[in-house]
């Protein structure tokens, strides 16, 4: 795997790809530039998730390892 995206392991390499997305919330647009996803495993999933500031959706993306 290509280490264009920065980081030194496949969990900071994902956490750059989600970041190089869309900063607007999907539910009321809202941009949040500082916004960052956070991450969570169990050892057998990876969650990533990030709350819009202004109305307070989440979102999510799993993946499963």
């Amino acid at each position: 795997m290509s280490r264009s995206h920065g980081g030194t392991s496949a969990f900071e390499r994902l956490r750059a790809r989600l970041d190089e997305g869309s900063d607007a919330c999907e539910e009321c647009g809202f941009v949040d530039d500082a916004g960052e996803w956070e991450a969570v495993t169990t050892g057998a999933t990876v969650e990533y998730r990030r709350e819009c500031p202004s109305c307070g959706t989440e979102r999510v993306r799993r993946y499963r390892l």
